[in-house]
């Protein structure tokens, strides 16, 4: 087993031990192979859905690494990433990811990641209420970001 999903693994099953959160576990390392940071699942122990062990692994690498960009970087994590961790992946410009388990085998055992994907597909539109209020107020807050010449990331 290669030794970084070994250690994504090994991260999973440290978080269920200890009743942490679900079965997940990460490692971001840089081109060299240095471990930068780990992370596992920590839904249960912080009571935030968004802990997830690629998120919990992402914060810890920036502010371990003082940037938002983690271009650099590799990512491993025990299984496919859900969509809120996929888009903090990209978000945070990593380019490389490998998994373990697929997001198949994270439904078979009740994670609900089905729903998202449905979602975004445009169905199962009684997921979430999403409506659009007051947005030429909101568009001013925008535009002063951009007169400023804000950095976009």
């Amino acid at each position: 087993m290669d030794k970084y999903m070994e250690l994504a693994k090994q991260n999973a099953e440290k978080g269920i031990k200890n009743n942490e959160g679900g079965p997940f576990g990460a490692v971001i390392t840089d081109k060299e192979g240095n471990i930068i940071a780990n992370g596992n699942n920590k839904v249960f122990k912080n009571n935030d859905p968004t802990a997830h062990a690629e998120i919990v692994a992402i914060r810890e690498a920036c502010k371990k690494l003082n940037t938002y960009d983690l271009s650099e970087y590799i990512l491993y994590t025990s299984c496919e990433p859900c969509p809120m961790c996929l888009s903090a992946i990209i978000w945070s410009n990593i380019k490389k990811v490998y998994f373990g388990c697929t997001k198949k085998d994270a439904g078979e055992i009740g994670f609900r990641d089905d729903m998202i994907y449905e979602y975004l597909k445009g169905n199962n539109k009684d997921l979430i209420q999403l409506k659009e209020m007051d947005r030429d107020e909101c568009l001013k807050t925008f535009e002063e970001y951009k007169k400023q010449n804000g950095v976009i990331y």
